[in-house]
């Protein structure tokens, strides 16, 4: 296990494989870098170094009772950098995993990048008169008390349990269930009540590298849309909207986002 400890005291867990262009993967609310196996196959194949990253209060990172915000995460990513030694990386964050990388971009800009790839994480999740590709249910009204039992059934898109069913393939690498973590926990709820309330789509217009939004068609979070709507607002960016696909988009179709992610890298030499 490698570890760094960050700048207010909290040791995260990191893994590190491979060589060459140094590609990090950043997961979502409540998973681990582990949920990323078989991008790490593919990308280790393919001749990356490859990095997981565990953000704070996941995976084997430790849980503390502070710094449970997404500034604090786009920190958090920045002194994993400086602790690796880390530059011209690409930033790979699926969920709450893209919104830690904005966070990382607000405060440090392109500096240390070489490209950013988000999966289904729209920009804004609530919901307005202007901006409807929030998460499916969530406005400015009930925005206090959306999140109180963790992440709600929307009842949109893919059915969850055919989605829960596609994890075997990751199980199934793995050889054992993916380690998550408590999305109720008094370390996790105010994280998500953060990450629920930021408008990320000023840093996504002024993203300086190469970047690619992939949405799953049918996220159960919201219209696969938002991703189309990020990357017409920055001339380096592009979306691809996955086909039979929920918000897992790296597990439900893992192939397909291989294959996204390596055309991406090589367009990047």
């Amino acid at each position: 296990m490698s570890t760094i400890v960050t700048s207010d005291g909290v040791t995260l867990h990191y893994t590190d494989d491979g060589g060459g262009q140094p590609v990090v993967l950043i997961a979502g609310f409540t998973a681990s870098a582990e949920t990323w196996e078989l991008q790490r196959r593919a990308l280790l194949a393919a001749g990356y170094r490859v990095l997981g990253f565990d953000r704070r209060s996941h995976g084997g990172s430790e849980s503390p009772a502070y710094g449970q915000r997404m500034a604090r995460h786009g920190k958090d990513i920045r002194d994993f950098l400086d602790a690796a030694g880390l530059d011209q990386v690409v930033l790979i964050g699926g969920s709450m995993g893209a919104s830690a990388i904005w966070a990382y971009y607000d405060l440090y800009g392109a500096d240390r990048l070489r490209g950013v790839v988000t999966i289904d994480q729209t920009p804004k999740m609530v919901n307005d008169e202007v901006w409807q590709l929030g998460c499916y249910g969530l406005t400015r009204d009930n925005l206090g008390t959306f999140f109180e039992d963790g992440v709600p059934d929307t009842g949109r898109g893919m059915p969850v349990a055919e989605s829960v069913q596609r994890i075997g393939r990751l199980i199934e690498a793995l050889g054992r269930v993916p380690h998550m973590s408590d999305a109720r926990a008094p370390e996790t709820w105010p994280l998500l009540q953060d990450h629920a309330e930021q408008d990320w789509r000023d840093v996504v217009a002024r993203v300086a590298v190469p970047s690619m939004f992939i949405a799953g068609r049918d996220s159960q979070l919201w219209p696969s849309e938002h991703a189309t709507a990020a990357a017409a607002t920055n001339s380096r960016a592009a979306a691809l909207i996955v086909d039979d696909s929920g918000h897992p988009v790296n597990i439900d179709q893992p192939d397909l986002v291989n294959e996204a992610l390596l055309k991406f890298l090589a367009g990047l030499a």
